[in-house]
């Protein structure tokens, strides 16, 4: 048997044909980043305001529920976010703000008394409770906000 690397997939040519295996490909997570809201409105001023109008939103683009806890939400530097309890609905969102505040089942709150998304770019990621990538989302210093 001869075998030929093809980018992407092995193919395996045979005698008697030609079998193609596909590269498995990885599956896209049912909570994904949708739009990170990285230079909030005005002046960065360090108000508990300002702050929670820098936010990231989640979406679960699934229609079964997903449970969050130990789920991390981190910049490029490392700031943390970290889920604890908490259940993100089927075809839900869920804001994760950098100030402080009183968590719903739509907005959570971060509890930093400073930025964490900087506005001349950087890159948002969400993390598996086993530390896996499950999406991430970058940007540059042009605009406000990015859909991902």
């Amino acid at each position: 048997m001869r075998k030929l690397i093809v980018t992407g997939a092995v193919a395996a040519i045979t005698a008697g044909g030609i079998g193609l295996a596909a590269a498995p490909a990885e599956a896209a997570s049912a909570v994904q980043i949708y739009r990170v809201y990285y230079n909030s409105p005005g002046s960065d001023t360090g108000s508990n305001s300002s702050l929670n109008g820098e936010w990231v939103q989640l979406f679960n683009t699934s229609t079964t529920s997903r449970q969050m806890r130990g789920y991390k939400l981190r910049d490029k530097t490392g700031y943390t976010y970290t889920f604890t309890t908490f259940t993100l609905g089927g075809r839900k969102s869920v804001y994760v703000h950098t100030g402080k505040g009183s968590n719903t089942s739509t907005h959570r709150y971060w509890g930093r008394s400073w930025y964490v998304w900087n506005n001349t770019g950087d890159a948002a990621y969400l993390r598996y409770p086993n530390g896996t990538a499950a999406d991430s989302c970058s940007w540059g210093s042009s605009g406000s906000s990015r859909y991902c």
